[in-house]
């Protein structure tokens, strides 16, 4: 039954699945997961699912496309005998950034044959990965063909199937199949997160962080670069920012780099790219160790995000890496290589936002200190933010960030502040709310705070409409000098700087002075008391020894 009808018959979801149904696509698809995580690794399972999800989302983006083209009033005009032929141009698909899907690998074939194909319902999506990979040249390589492997129970993966047969990503409303699919993509990313624990660092950051990353630095356009991409998400958000402050018309007005070491992440974050409508190109060709092969050496970028490694001592360091302009960095730790390698690749005025642990803001080991000294008078630092415990699940260490600069200068017509030789430090610890036991998300009202407090500091655009000017908080936020960051030796942890909150006055507070004469006279009431208390039990310790 192709998946319309069979969507159709499904008790209580009618012909389509509606906006609000959503939820119950990621329902259907973490079931899915469930069905199949006895029988593999996490690792597989994920790219096993998100893979089969992915290949449903071309597919019904294809038939989505293919419905446009038979409703257009033109084709009427045509014979009817040339009709099919014009439905299977692949020119009328791939001009629209829709996936060319061949016959057989599309979900209606897959779904009609799952039962019955000869070597089984595996065998036939491998070909179809195939199939799909051969017709459009950006996928080559990305997509998983392990689904006819001995560990797969292809009883389990024909119900599989079957569920995400149920599953439409077209037919909700004015969204296409690339909002609701992307949505569900970035569910389930999350979700694998949770599931794998520590082990989830590698391809994915929290949203809450990624968010204040973009929200600070506002890429609105030019070159967007992450060398540690994990799946995507800092380039998926960077869009999303696009579309949402000026229009989805403009999200191609960013173009996005990145590299990625590990296979599987890097397959990850080719499908995420593709699936939000972005260039899966910008990840590369192929999966690269960043420190020990740059695929983009001459790169400059106006935007770089990045969440690397925490603390890394396993890294292919080279002592004399044209990289290391500020000192070079230590093979126990690879914090400062990140943000040399950083610094290397920002543009004439760009700006970067990276992720690191809190040890790399005050670290004096193997020259840490002093590279950062060297980045600090270079006055490549702009904000340090401390942010709150239990953002990441993937990892106990505390975490902060680090955005750098290139040009903190007014910057000609846009009549920035000048904040040449001064660094804004932001306290951010004490913000969050906890969602469960264990984490802690950013909320929007967070977000907005602290971005806004960064704008109205460079008095960029978005402060101005906003009518925003900056001040010091005590507790939260201070504009320093590079002379006071020299008297605190180059330590860039916000806590040195921001001071400690002004306690708020109540007005039906005692005041002070007689607050003071009442204690003192109750302390004196209570030394007597205590000294008649004293004299008594002298004089019974007496009698008993008497």
């Amino acid at each position: 039954m192709p998946p319309r009808k069979r969507a159709a018959a499904a008790a209580g979801q009618g012909e389509l699945l509606s906006v609000s149904s959503t939820k119950e696509i990621q329902d259907i698809l973490w079931k899915a997961a469930d069905k199949l995580r006895g029988s593999m690794d996490a690792a597989q399972y994920k790219e096993f699912v998100l893979g089969l999800v992915f290949l449903k989302y071309v597919s019904d983006a294809f038939a989505e496309r293919r419905e446009e083209l038979a409703a257009d009033p033109e084709l009427a005009q045509i014979p009817e005998h040339r009709r099919a032929a014009f439905l299977e141009e692949k020119d009328e698909y791939t001009e629209k950034n829709v996936f060319w899907v061949p016959p057989t690998a599309r979900w209606d074939h897959i779904s009609e044959n799952a039962a019955s194909a000869e070597g089984g319902v595996g065998k036939l999506l491998d070909e179809a990965m195939d199939e799909v990979m051969k017709a459009n040249k950006t996928l080559t390589g990305v997509l998983p063909k392990i689904f006819n492997r001995d560990n797969v129970d292809q009883k389990r993966l024909k119900e599989l199937v079957d569920l995400i047969s149920d599953a439409r990503f077209t037919g909700h409303g004015d969204r296409p199949a690339q909002d609701v699919l992307g949505e569900t993509y970035e569910y389930f990313l999350e979700k694998f997160a949770r599931a794998e624990g520590k082990r989830a660092g590698e391809f994915y950051t929290p949203a809450s962080v990624v968010r204040l990353l973009v929200e600070v630095l506002e890429p609105y356009e030019g070159r967007v670069y992450d060398p540690a991409c994990g799946s995507g998400g800092m380039f998926v958000q960077s869009g999303k920012f696009v579309a949402r402050r000026r229009g989805k018309d403009h999200t191609h007005d960013i173009a996005v780099y990145g590299q990625e070491a590990n296979e599987r992440t890097w397959r990850l974050a080719k499908m995420n790219l593709a699936i939000h409508g972005m260039d899966p190109k910008g990840v590369g060709d192929r999966w690269a160790d960043t420190f020990a092969d740059d695929k983009l050496p001459d790169l400059k970028a106006d935007f770089v995000m990045a969440n690397p490694p925490f603390n890394m001592s396993d890294w292919a360091r080279k002592s004399d890496d044209r990289r290391w302009r500020y000192g070079t960095p230590p093979q126990s730790n690879a914090n400062y290589a990140w943000l040399q390698h950083i610094v290397s690749k920002l543009g004439d005025r760009g700006s970067a936002g990276v992720v690191l642990s809190n040890g790399s803001m005050s670290s004096k080991q193997s020259g840490e200190g002093e590279i950062r000294a060297a980045m600090v008078e270079a006055d490549l630092v702009s904000c340090m933010i401390a942010l709150p415990a239990n953002l990441f699940r993937t990892t106990a260490i505390p975490a902060c960030l680090w955005f750098l600069t290139k040009d903190k200068s007014p910057q000609g017509a846009k009549a920035l502040e000048d904040r040449r030789s001064r660094v804004l430090f932001i306290d951010a610890r004490a913000m969050g709310t906890m969602v469960d036991r264990t984490e802690r998300v950013l909320t929007e009202e967070d977000l907005e705070k602290i971005s806004d407090t960064y704008h109205a500091w460079r008095g960029t655009k978005s402060a101005k409409d906003k009518s925003l000017s900056y001040e010091d908080v005590p507790g939260y936020c201070y504009s320093a000098t590079l002379e006071e960051i020299e008297k605190h030796d180059y330590v860039l942890t916000p806590g040195r700087y921001v001071g400690a909150a002004e306690a708020e006055e109540d007005p039906d507070a005692e005041p002070v002075g007689e607050r003071i004469a009442r204690m003192t006279k109750e302390l004196f009431e209570q030394l007597d008391e205590s000294a008649k208390l004293d004299a008594v039990v002298r004089e019974q310790l007496g009698r008993i020894g008497g």
